[in-house]
């Protein structure tokens, strides 16, 4: 494994059907060739993700969305304009070009264009879409440092170390079909910020496929046990807990370790910090995590979503 800025050797590996980290917006990704399913397989295989759970397609330019499109539609553009590059993901269906692997089977792909300068490049220089999942191993904490991309996933061939990214939690998944669209994943472009731009769309609770990643029950989970505001800090021994904090309560003297979303109880702050807090606690030496629930309104819908999956398997613990 090597951790560097390298692009062109870096593309080099996407050409040669390897594996690449790279940082985005939202998380590290975890990235092949979207059009050779060998070097697809090798995503899955590194980590341990099941099949039936469809990748994201990064793109570059508009071009090569409209490459992978069996029909184009006119709200992509509109889409693609007010919110490429940037936390977007939108699911059309694909043409005969998509992998099966890709999508796990269906007939639709999710596609979105990353605001990061290092990924961009990477795609440009790779000449091919790229698939990326979250660097991590299926189900664990998502990754918004090299490190944490390095503590997890050591067979990978090569990180684009790129720094802490920017909005922390993975993009918004919309799926669109005739009538409107459909949120299948929160992040930190809102179902309001959607309707002002293609306004005629509308929301729908139907029940889908997985059509897009993220959507199990339980996900991004931290190695050791983490409850949401569960605790009764009165009868409850706390020297060996730690607390993700929203703002600066204090009951955090109780706690022998606190990571901080935002000592202001800024809600981008949050996001950003969120699976850093989570991986910090991991490696840290305490037995178990407490978090703090944040108010569920702009993106801290997307933040809760991500608690409640990361504390899913230990609700009944």
């Amino acid at each position: 494994m090597q951790i560097g800025n390298d692009i062109t050797h870096a593309a080099q590996l996407i050409q040669s059907g390897e594996l690449v980290a790279f940082p985005t917006e939202t998380v590290y990704g975890l990235g092949a060739d979207a059009l050779n399913p060998s070097a697809v397989a090798k995503i899955f295989e590194a980590k341990e993700r099941p099949a039936f759970d469809p990748l994201i397609v990064h793109v570059a330019h508009l071009n090569q969305t409209k490459s992978l499109c069996r029909q184009w539609d006119e709200r992509i553009r509109l889409l693609a304009e007010h919110f490429w590059p940037g936390p977007l993901t939108i699911v059309v269906e694909k043409n005969e070009r998509v992998p099966d692997i890709v999508t796990s089977g269906l007939n639709t792909v999710g596609i979105r264009m990353p605001d990061h300068p290092l990924a961009l490049q990477l795609i440009a220089e790779a000449k091919t879409p790229i698939a990326a999942p979250s660097a991590n191993k299926f189900g664990r904490i998502s990754p918004t440092k090299a490190w944490h991309v390095a503590n997890q996933l050591t067979e990978v061939p090569y990180i684009i170390d790129g720094g802490q990214t920017t909005v922390g939690i993975e993009s918004s998944v919309i799926r669109l079909h005739e009538d409107g669209f459909v949120m299948l994943r929160p992040g930190a472009i809102s179902s309001d910020q959607i309707r002002e731009v293609i306004p005629e769309s509308k929301m729908s609770d139907e029940e889908h496929k997985l059509h897009s990643p993220g959507l199990i029950k339980s996900h991004y989970s931290p190695q050791k046990p983490l409850f949401i505001g569960e605790i009764d800090l009165k009868e409850t021994d706390l020297s060996n807990a730690g607390l993700i904090a929203w703002g600066q309560p204090e009951y955090a003297s109780k706690f022998s370790k606190v990571e901080y979303l935002s000592v202001d109880q800024r809600m981008e702050e949050a996001a950003i910090n969120l699976f850093s807090a989570l991986h910090n606690m991991e490696s840290s030496d305490v037995e178990f995590i407490v978090a703090d629930p944040v108010p569920e309104e702009g993106i801290g819908i997307a933040i809760m979503d991500r608690m409640r999956k990361a504390a899913y398997r230990y609700r009944n613990t």
